[in-house]
């Protein structure tokens, strides 16, 4: 019995369309290692915790105080 579903067609185009690729793979990789070097490496050094630094322990109170002085 095939199965002739729309579900599973879309999902066996894109399984044997990533199964038989070999630079494609590689390709992933990269993009992978970069999304990777973006968001983990990049945010630790360029975007620091700036309410951890100010707020004390009080988080909600910081914000509160800095949206109603401003």
């Amino acid at each position: 019995m095939k199965k002739s579903s729309l579900t599973h067609r879309v999902f066996d185009l894109y399984y044997e369309g990533f199964r038989d690729m070999r630079l494609g793979r590689t390709l992933w990789a990269i993009i992978l290692i970069k999304l990777f070097i973006i968001f983990a490496v990049l945010k630790v050094f360029f975007f620091p915790n700036f309410l951890k630094e100010h707020a004390n322990g009080d988080e909600a109170g910081y914000v509160a105080t800095q949206i109603l002085n401003q």
